[in-house]
């Protein structure tokens, strides 16, 4: 089993940046790909970032050029560095990760002012 604990959010004024963190703990060898994922009030979650393994990274198109995921292996950790932040950004942030099964972090909330 895979445990996810993500840490980092906060408020922050427009144009700001967060970086957040996402610890895995468990049986992180099998762990094939970390992601992060938003869900804003009354919407549907949504995909911000995924990496792979091998260092393969997709961005949702909304925070391209904005956002950039990255992992330490050494400390079994994936960062999610958001920069320039919209109001629009607002939303609660999960961390997942993927093995044969998909496990959730319980959510940092990410909150930028205008």
């Amino acid at each position: 089993q895979v445990q996810l604990v993500e840490s980092g959010g906060g408020l922050v004024q427009a144009g700001g940046s967060l970086r957040l963190s996402c610890a895995a703990s468990g049986s992180i060898f099998t762990i094939n790909l970390m992601g992060w994922y938003r869900q804003a009030p009354g919407k549907q979650r949504e995909l911000v970032a995924i990496i792979t393994s091998t260092n393969r990274t997709t961005y949702a198109d909304s925070v391209k050029g904005r956002f950039t995921i990255s992992r330490d292996n050494t400390k079994n950790t994936v960062y999610l560095q958001m920069s320039i932040l919209k109001p629009e950004d607002t939303a609660v942030y999960l961390c997942y990760a993927q093995t044969f099964s998909v496990y959730w972090g319980q959510g940092t909330q990410v909150t930028v002012s205008s």
